[in-house]
């Protein structure tokens, strides 16, 4: 067994009776799971890998940095195993969310600090594009393993059945995130499944964390309709759902650039003038600028981006408060789930990397676990006769 002290060898008694058949007792002690590497050396591993670039590297920085010596394959088939329990473990309920919304205050002290104020929950959600092994590069890649077998004639074990790749080359991966005002509190998820499985997510960790006893509920989101549509779906009962300020901020721009121009000044000025309205004027008071303003452009391409700003617009002006969000306290942005987005991620777009959906979502399972702050409890409380 490969230990974090080390690779270890023991000898242990198996008993046998006719009849009954034959059990080793000391293997269900030494790892409930009976695999070849203990929770230590797969804890450290799995570490080294989140900020790792590809799995060799991890394996070379494990041997360098805890003297435990594996290959990039054995490390790597450890690390998707243990992200896939990981997910299993959330969607069981055996990992445990160590808060819930009653743990949420707002802090409205005199001196800043006191949590003397409502609970307040944000939820944001949104999908981010990750890599795939396409079927036809699955194809290629068992070709050419075949040819060198062929070419080293020797007799080999036989290649495991082929696994169907992607239909293309980029896959919509799912990520849901509740946190408080401060980010002290918070739990993440990612999903390779669709938007009704994301809905699911939203769901079980809403019901998980007590969503509906947080005094206020805000979802904050990039406007996508199938994120509003689960939200519905779910019944999340959320006091209001806004549209994030930046994402607006880029279709205006958008228009801008084809409107005016990339660097025209009074292209900029009319952008800065018209975010400021909506910030604190309002869909009405921003509509009223919008429809009169597109009526003095000339050009069809002109006109098509404008009619393309006003239909964003206007399909989403039930989510466009910021003026009473701004009054209540509230944030604007979507920024944390946006970040999130970028750390579940990260592990999964570097150069050249190609995955399987399942394997992806397994090594981004991991990364959830720190992002929640669950990294700790899953290590020494989900697995303790392990250990």
């Amino acid at each position: 067994m490969l230990t974090i002290n080390g690779r270890v060898s023991l000898r242990r008694i198996r008993w046998h009776g006719a009849g009954d058949g034959s059990c080793t007792v000391f293997d269900v002690y030494l790892d409930r799971a009976e695999q070849t590497m203990s929770v230590g050396a797969r804890e450290i591993g799995c570490r080294l890998n989140g900020d790792g670039k590809n799995f060799d590297k991890a394996a070379d920085n494990l041997a360098r940095s805890a003297q435990i010596y594996t290959s990039g394959e054995t490390l790597r088939v450890m690390i998707e195993d243990e992200g896939k329990q990981v997910l299993k473990a959330q969607q069981s309920g055996a990992l445990v969310i160590p808060w819930t919304a009653d743990d949420c205050k707002t802090r409205t002290g005199d001196d800043g600090k006191t949590a003397t104020g409502p609970t307040r929950i944000y939820m944001g959600s949104d999908g981010v594009m990750v890599p795939m092994v396409t079927d036809e590069e699955k194809k290629q890649r068992r070709q050419k393993i075949k040819e060198k077998r062929r070419r080293r004639g020797k007799k080999a074990k036989p290649l495991p059945k082929a696994k169907p790749g992607a239909d293309q080359e980029y896959k919509e991966f799912k990520i849901i995130a509740y946190y408080d005002e401060t980010q002290d509190h918070r739990i993440v998820a990612g999903t390779k499944g669709d938007c009704i499985e994301a809905g699911v997510v939203m769901r079980r960790l809403a019901t998980r964390i007590h969503l509906d006893e947080a005094d206020e509920k805000i979802g904050n989101i990039d406007g996508s309709p199938w994120i509003r549509n689960q939200i519905e779906r779910r019944e999340l009962s959320l006091d209001a759902v806004g549209l994030d300020f930046y994402h607006l901020s880029e279709n205006v721009h958008k228009a801008r650039r084809i409107v005016y121009g990339e660097e025209d000044q009074a292209g900029k000025a009319w952008a800065d003038e018209l975010m400021h309205t909506f910030k604190h004027g309002g869909y009405d008071a921003t509509w009223e600028k919008l429809v009169p303003w597109r009526t003095t452009l000339r050009g069809p391409a002109k006109r098509r981006a404008a009619d393309l700003l006003l239909g964003y617009v206007s399909e989403r002006r039930d989510m466009i408060r910021y003026p009473e969000f701004i009054e209540k306290g509230w944030q604007i942005g979507s920024g944390p789930t946006e970040a999130t987005c970028k750390t579940l991620t990260a592990r999964l777009k570097g150069s050249g990397m190609r995955w399987d959906a399942s394997n992806a979502e397994a090594v981004m399972a991991l990364e959830a676990l720190s992002q929640s702050g669950l990294w700790k409890n899953y290590w020494q409380t989900l697995l303790p006769s392990a250990a």
